[in-house]
């Protein structure tokens, strides 16, 4: 076993697999993810797959394909949140299988070892596979539509051009057409480095454009019957909304340059995402930073590559979400397997005296800050219960003496202990940190109170479109009610709305008529500060919400 990696890469990566798979089941606590299971949930309870709906009204905000895969296993397992995450958690698992394929390809298959491990380790990845939106669908489609477009490229294997073509379509149908900026842009950037882009020209690249567009007809068809077939329908605050032309331009374009319906009122900084991910990419983000860096004077001394398509594609797509006005730290996730592509070589590989010192240095750093500050943030949050953080410890520690142990090269050796020190993180955030934060979202505590049997025939309403958890976590619809109508509003049967604190605040400057049923304590907000963190400040920011009936 000694200085045997196979067995430790094997070992770290089914470790790897447990804890991005550990917050299957942790109750929500940001709004998107309660959105896009509601939105769901509302596909089977309407009987519906091609319409999207939430508080039963169209809604137009995203393609349809994450939420037919979730539609696909509420059928199968019931509506939950583990069942919510189940499928995008087998699409990252497509994208660990795809980046061991392509980077095999090119480089080897310790580089590929070592790129799996550092996708599966990156902080956001890990914090994005339980705060759960549509990246884990794209990691695994970008990749994987790369990978048979390289093997596309080498020799025409019908395999090749319907899978390419599949998994474009299916990520078109994810984010928007935005995505074939890393997939075609890895393609190109191959192609015009390598000097053949004459063979662009070639029939197979037809086919496979064809072949994209038509496995693409059922999001058109979806937006078709929807929208543009119902001109009197108001989206966005207006009719003859065309639900073609915003998945064409309003939902890509538009949002780029900030002037689609949904826009932000602040402009974005260009080194947004420089900042970002030194810790979203963590524990890789220096290394990362070094091997592009690396690549660049490769491409400078017109050196040859073995591959251009992870750094072309993931490079690109990354410049234009520095340029976009809509950033957000998730949004990188979906090109992170490129970024383990072209940062696994710098791990494995002989460099420069600097860049050997460079590696070992701020791996350690990594190896060593990680665990400090899981053991600050245990400090601050005091859960009640100490048995997770104490069978981390143990378990983690055991880990790292044996790779301390039995590995003797040094690079592989930080290499594996920045995995672990970066799993240890992971594990705790997904099995202490969240457990003790979810309790202080009052829409899931509401949810549930009205969930009980004396409330199954009241009518639902929320007076907030962001009530998202509560919408998901009620059992029966939740309709919206516009708040300026909630004094007027005569319910034709017995209803419970749920307020939170801006909008009681709204009904008690009005002279609103109502009746308080329970009062929740909450915590309003995403972002998780250090007053909240400390069990002994948390109180200063909590809030409340309610449950009214008129």
């Amino acid at each position: 076993m000694k200085d045997n990696p196979k067995i430790f890469y094997l070992f770290i990566f089914i470790l790897a697999l447990a804890v991005n798979f550990a917050g299957i089941n942790v109750h929500f606590f940001t709004d998107d993810p309660g959105l896009y299971a509601s939105i769901a949930k509302n596909l089977i309870y309407k009987k519906e797959f091609f319409e999207l709906f939430t508080y039963n009204r169209d809604w137009l905000d995203k393609p349809h394909f994450p939420f037919w895969m979730v539609f696909f296993s509420f059928k199968l397992f019931g509506i939950s949140e583990w069942a919510y995450r189940l499928p995008a958690l087998l699409f990252f698992v497509m994208s660990l299988v795809y980046t061991w394929l392509f980077t095999k390809k090119f480089y080897g298959w310790e580089t590929a070892a070592m790129a799996v491990l550092i996708l599966a380790t990156a902080l956001n990845t890990i914090l994005g596979n339980t705060d759960l939106r549509a990246e884990p669908y794209l990691m695994g489609l970008i990749i994987g539509s790369i990978y048979h477009i390289a093997g596309l490229q080498q020799r025409f294997k019908f395999k090749h051009l319907l899978l390419a073509a599949l998994f474009t379509a299916f990520a078109i149908m994810t984010k928007g057409i935005f995505v074939i900026t890393a997939i075609y842009g890895a393609f190109l950037g191959q192609l015009i480095l390598q000097k053949k882009f004459k063979t662009i020209f070639q029939l197979k690249w037809l086919l496979l454009f064809v072949l994209t567009f038509i496995f693409t007809l059922p999001e058109f068809y979806a937006l078709y019957s929807q929208f543009d077939l119902h001109p009197e329908k108001v989206v966005f605050g207006r009719q003859h909304v065309s639900g073609i032309r915003w998945f064409l331009w309003d939902s890509q374009f538009g949002r780029f340059v900030n002037t689609g319906p949904i826009n932000r009122k602040t402009s974005g900084s260009i080194f947004f995402y420089g900042h970002t991910l030194l810790w979203a990419f963590a524990p890789w983000c220096l290394l990362f930073y070094y091997a592009v860096f690396e690549k660049s004077k490769s491409l400078y001394k017109k050196r040859m590559l073995p591959e251009y398509y992870a750094i072309s594609g993931g490079l690109l797509l990354l410049l234009l979400f520095s340029l976009s006005r809509f950033q957000l730290p998730f949004y990188t996730n979906a090109i992170f397997p490129l970024f383990a592509v072209v940062t696994a070589p710098v791990c494995l590989g002989t460099l420069s005296k600097f860049g050997t010192k460079f590696r070992l240095i701020v791996q350690w750093i990594v190896i060593i800050l990680l665990p400090v500050a899981i053991i600050v943030l245990n400090k601050l949050l005091m859960p009640e219960d100490i048995f997770y953080i104490i069978t981390e410890i143990l378990l983690f520690g055991i880990i790292a003496a044996l790779i301390v142990i039995k590995v003797t090269a040094p690079h592989k050796k930080v290499f594996l202990l920045s995995c672990t020190s970066a799993l240890f993180a992971g594990l705790y955030v997904n099995t202490v940190f969240y457990n003790e934060i979810v309790p202080y979202k009052g829409q899931i505590a509401a949810a549930e109170y009205v969930n009980q049997s004396q409330f199954s025939s009241f009518h639902l309403y929320a007076l907030n479109a962001e009530n998202n958890l509560y919408q998901f976590y009620c059992k029966n619809p939740v309709d919206i009610l516009p708040i300026e109508q909630f004094d007027r509003f005569k319910p034709a049967d017995s209803s419970v709305f749920y307020v939170n604190q801006l909008s009681m605040d709204y009904l008690i400057q009005n002279h609103a008529r109502f009746k308080v049923i329970r009062i929740f304590m909450d915590y309003p907000k995403e972002n998780i500060p250090p007053v909240f963190i400390n069990r002994n400040t948390r109180y200063k920011v909590l809030g409340r919400v309610y449950l009214v009936t008129k």
